[in-house]
């Protein structure tokens, strides 16, 4: 298992490249609305996608992750009013099914976003389902009289993936309210109804078989059954898992369950690849406290846990994603601790994802649509494919440097990210290998680890502080393979400079 020496200013070419997904691969998250616009109405579009894979390709991922692509009313288009159609603002089936052909060319899978928990309001079967109790599609959906919920209408507590706090809707009689765990304009489906998870698994079927997708994003995967039935969650997960292998025994499963790792655990037994958002969130918290501590132990927590639930897992790490304020922001737009998050994310063990337009060191703040502006390739003169679709607030030509001028620029934030895609693509510990607590009696900025396989056993030593910090150079691993910001050896010690990291090999 060869390792090679890459600095953050040099561009050597790797020995040998590997796809590791979906197990350790990398995936790029794409908001289709604000990535690329072909046909100048400002909005993103398919063929837009299409246009930008070898950039994707490029810069070293091994999947593609759309957000919802099917019709709804909203621009983020999680609320459904048809499962087997394309929104017409992003293209046609035709325009999709051409993607899929050009990025499997390219050895690129496609995931695309699958929202099951809840319809639009304005879906077909909601719009039968009001129409009153004796309509076949009421029970498509959560129907209860006010005089039973009267106590929980305004009840709901405030979770982690919701802000909401009204569950229980009134369609406009007062009398009956149906429940949506989002808001009213995403009524939940009822799956203790055995027709409802027909028409899902249906759903899945066709853009498995028909259209020939690689796999699912599952929105709001702990919300298919309320909290207090985990178990039911559970167990509709394996058996919608179990008919989706039965197309294809490849089918690749992502979910999204927002919560601890307790909670989040027992959901892998039908959702093989869940997020890690306690990644995200003590990625930020030990960059920004400088405390170097605090991802190991949480990361190394989590992946024995998920481990005593099944060795089938995929731990799906982000540093930011489409809900989440963008990673520079949360980082204070200090340019140092940002290069050094995406060297952390990529020496972890898991299967990282990237969040479009952190590769250029994109900015947002809440609300969602300001951490999902449109992605800037080009000087505005110059940019054609630039969406328009919303006026940018927060990533602009005045706070983000246009990619085309990036690419020029062998220290940009976007040269930075492909090293280091390139360095774990190409050294198999980094990519597969196990995660090893360090024992060295290091000081609290220093984040140190081992990525263990085989005979390949590599430590990782990240100073996650604003100060220097000289460490006694550790045993038998006397031979960088990567470096970040000021490194330096005299024989006996290893001096590490503001928020530098070294990758060494013994």
């Amino acid at each position: 298992m060869g390792v090679i020496l890459l600095t953050s200013c040099e561009t050597p070419i790797p020995p040998k490249v590997e796809n590791y997904w979906p197990k350790a691969g990398i995936t790029y998250e794409i908001f289709v609305q604000s990535f690329y616009d072909t046909n100048g109405d400002g909005i993103g579009d398919l063929n837009g996608v299409t246009q930008k894979l070898d950039y994707v390709s490029d810069l070293g991922a091994n999947a593609i992750w759309l957000m919802p692509i099917m019709p709804s009313p909203s621009y983020h288009k999680y609320d459904v009013t048809d499962y087997k159609a394309i929104h017409p603002d992003y293209g046609t089936l035709e325009d999709f099914k051409n993607l899929l052909e050009e990025a499997h060319k390219r050895d690129l899978k496609v995931v695309i976003d699958l929202i099951i928990n809840h319809t639009s309001s304005e879906h077909p079967w909601f719009l039968e389902s009001k129409k009153g109790r004796d309509n076949p599609y009421r029970d498509y959906y959560v129907w209860a009289q006010k005089d039973t919920i009267a106590d929980f209408i305004e009840k709901k507590k405030v979770t982690l993936d919701s802000d909401n706090i009204r569950q229980w809707h009134d369609p406009g009689d007062g009398e009956d309210f149906y429940y949506g765990f989002f808001y009213g304009g995403m009524p939940d489906l009822n799956f203790d109804n055995e027709q409802v998870r027909k028409e899902i698994f249906e759903i899945g079927k066709f853009w498995l078989e028909e259209i020939g997708v690689d796999g699912f994003r599952l929105d709001a995967a702990k919300h298919i059954y309320p909290d207090e039935r985990a178990k039911d969650n559970h167990e509709f997960w394996k058996e919608f898992r179990s008919e989706m292998v039965k197309i294809n025994p490849d089918l690749y499963l992502v979910g999204e369950v927002y919560d601890q790792k307790e909670v989040v655990a027992p959901f892998l037994l039908g959702l093989p690849a869940l997020f890690n958002f306690d990644f995200h969130y003590t990625l930020i918290e030990s960059l920004n406290k400088e405390d170097g501590k605090l991802l190991v132990d949480k990361e190394k927590s989590v992946l024995d846990y998920y481990e005593s639930i099944t060795s089938d897992f995929i731990d799906a790490t982000i540093s930011s994603n489409h809900d989440q304020p963008r990673l520079l922001n949360e980082l204070k737009s200090d340019q140092a601790k940002y290069k050094q998050a995406i060297a952390i994310l990529m020496s972890m063990p898991g299967a990282p994802y990237l969040y479009y337009g952190e590769e250029i060191g994109m900015l947002g703040l809440k609300p969602d649509e300001h951490i999902r502006e449109p992605f800037i390739w080009d000087r505005i003169e110059n940019d054609t494919g630039r969406t328009t679709w919303i006026k940018p607030i927060y990533s602009t030509d005045s706070t983000v440097t246009p990619l085309a001028i990036q690419i020029k620029d062998e220290s940009s934030y976007f040269h930075h990210y492909k090293k280091l895609i390139h360095l774990r693509n190409s050294t198999p510990a980094l990519a597969i290998g196990s995660l090893e607590k360090s024992t060295e009696n290091y000081p609290k900025s220093i984040m140190a680890f081992n990525r263990v396989l085989g005979d390949q056993n590599l430590m990782v030593i990240h100073n996650v502080g604003n100060k220097p910090v000289q460490l006694p150079i550790p045993k038998d691993f006397q031979t960088p393979i990567y470096e970040l910001g000021s490194v330096k050896w005299n024989g006996k010690e290893l001096s590490l400079g503001k928020n530098a990291s070294v990758v060494l090999s013994k």
